[in-house]
C-alpha cells in the first residue's frame, strides 16, 4: 500500500525534480501547506500573506523507499539550515518544512533530524520544521512537472539541473536506470 510525505524543501520545482525517477516514487504533486488561505494561488503565496510553504507531495511504495530514507535524501537536497531561504529565494513560503500526517510520521521524523543534527553534516543548525499536515493543496498545472518541461530556462539552468545531478551522482543507487 503506497505512503505519502508532503515535504518542504524551498522551490516544489527542485524537490520535484529531484525525487523524481528515483526508485519508490509514485507521484510527485507540488502544492501548498501550513497556511491559512482555501485554495491559495501561487502569486498569493509568493505574497508571504497566506503562511503557506511550497511542498511536494510524494507517494511512495514503502517497500522499495522507507520514510526515514525520504527524509535522509530531503535533508541532503536542500539547505536545512537556512531560515525562510533556500538560496536566492527568499520567504517563508521558501522554508524547510516536513509535514507529519500521524503519530508514526512524527516520530520518524523527528528521528532523523535527531540523526542528521547528530551526524554534523551542516555547519549550522537545522531550521526545518516538523508539523501536522492541515491541508494540501495542489499548485496550479504550470507548475506541476515544471524542470521536465522547461530544462532550458534561466533558473531550470543555473539552480534546478546542477542540483539534480549532484542528487542523481550521491544517490545512484536510488535511481531507475
Amino acid at each position: 500500500m503506497p505512503d505519502t510525505a508532503i515535504l518542504g524543501g524551498g522551490c516544489f520545482w527542485c524537490v520535484e525534480a529531484v525525487l523524481r525517477d528515483m526508485r519508490g516514487i509514485l507521484s510527485l504533486t507540488p502544492g501548498y501547506a501550513g497556511g491559512s488561505t482555501d485554495h491559495p494561488t501561487y502569486k498569493q503565496v509568493c505574497s508571504g500573506n497566506t503562511g503557506h510553504a511550497e511542498v511536494v507531495k510524494v507517494e511512495f511504495d514503502p517497500h522499495t523507499i522507507s520514510y526515514d530514507d525520504l527524509l535522509r535524501i530531503f535533508y541532503t537536497l536542500h539547505d536545512p539550515t537556512t531560515l525562510n531561504r533556500q538560496g536566492n529565494d527568499i520567504g517563508t513560503q521558501y522554508r524547510s518544512i516536513i509535514f507529519y500526517k500521524d503519530e508514526q510520521q512524527k516520530e520518524g521524523a523527528l528521528a532523523v533530524r535527531a540523526e542528521i543534527e547528530k551526524q554534523d553534516l551542516w555547519e549550522a543548525p537545522l531550521v526545518t520544521a516538523i508539523e501536522p499536515l492541515t491541508t494540501f493543496w495542489p499548485a496550479e498545472e504550470m507548475h506541476h512537472d515544471y524542470y521536465e518541461r522547461n530544462p532550458g530556462t534561466g533558473y531550470c539552468a543555473a539552480v534546478i539541473a546542477p542540483k539534480v545531478a549532484k542528487m542523481r551522482k550521491v544517490f545512484a543507487a536510488l535511481y531507475s536506470a
